[in-house]
């Protein structure tokens, strides 16, 4: 190779690494200005979102997360435009990539959005007693795709959100209050008024039974073998089993008293003899 042929090849080599060099410096550019515009886009989504009266920490950070993997991959694109990647079909096959991929785990993607809506709405917190998608506990933990639940007697359950999400939600703790409801029977030959006072005198004795709104106590029907008188109090949302099961001891015990009688459930057998008169 003769000297015109050696200065022509490093003109040729000088022109493609510059021309390549130069790609490269833009494409290195790009993914570090793409870098830092997604960390700042992160943190500024995070800040925003923490702003919001409510937010939920771990459906804030996600968020921003979703925020910044999204300018990452806005920025790979843009790098890959650098070296005459055809990006329009890389991305048709990153769609259907993505598709088959929504598809395959529809059952997780579904659990994710009802656990993005939960943290959203908040339809119940950390703390409180729900029953909903077929199980009732306190909610011990939220995350993203799963709900932990304790029952009563302390069993952990971890239920799938979209279970939650799909069905209709009792949240007990919701409100500052509740109403306890009984239904006390007494027998037919009781003096109804005074039953009733006496039912009135055991709701009074106990303060956590509130005034406002005043206890009702009413007669509620006449029963097969007892006249039923309705009672319903008011209390405190986290004094509802106590005034349940106090209450329902002291009418017992109060009804003993005063001689007020709580009937057994009873028939009235009418025998007939064979010539058709009763016995």
């Amino acid at each position: 190779m003769n000297q015109e042929e050696l200065s022509e090849t490093a003109i040729q080599f000088v022109e493609v690494a510059t021309a390549y060099g130069l790609q490269v410096v833009g494409a290195i550019v790009i993914l570090i200005v793409g870098w830092v515009v997604a960390g700042w886009s992160r943190g500024a989504v995070n800040r925003a979102l923490g702003k919001i009266k409510g937010m939920d920490e771990t459906l804030r950070h996600f968020l921003a997360t979703m925020v910044r993997y999204l300018v990452i991959a806005i920025t790979v694109v843009m790098v890959l435009e650098r070296f005459g990647v055809q990006t329009a079909s890389l991305i048709a096959v990153l769609g259907a990539a993505g598709l088959a991929i929504g598809l395959a785990l529809q059952g997780t993607l579904s659990n994710l959005a009802a656990g993005v809506m939960l943290l959203f709405f908040r339809p119940f917190k950390v703390g409180d007693f729900v029953e909903a998608g077929g199980v009732s506990g306190t909610v011990k933990q939220i995350s993203l795709f799963t709900t932990d639940m304790a029952t009563p007697d302390n069993v952990k359950i971890i239920v799938p959100n979209k279970q939650l999400w799909d069905t209709s939600i009792k949240n007990y703790s919701a409100n500052e209050t509740r109403r306890v409801d009984f239904l006390l029977g007494i027998g037919y030959g009781d003096d109804i008024d005074k039953a009733i006072a006496v039912i009135q005198q055991t709701v009074a004795a106990d303060n956590r039974c509130h005034t406002d709104p005043a206890p009702q106590i009413v007669v509620g029907d006449l029963g097969a073998s007892s006249v039923d008188i309705v009672v319903r109090v008011w209390c405190e949302a986290g004094d509802y089993w106590g005034v349940k099961f106090d209450l329902t001891k002291a009418f017992k015990q109060t009804f003993d008293k005063e001689g007020i009688e709580i009937p057994f459930p009873q028939q009235v057998v009418h025998m007939m003899k064979p010539d058709g008169e009763s016995a």
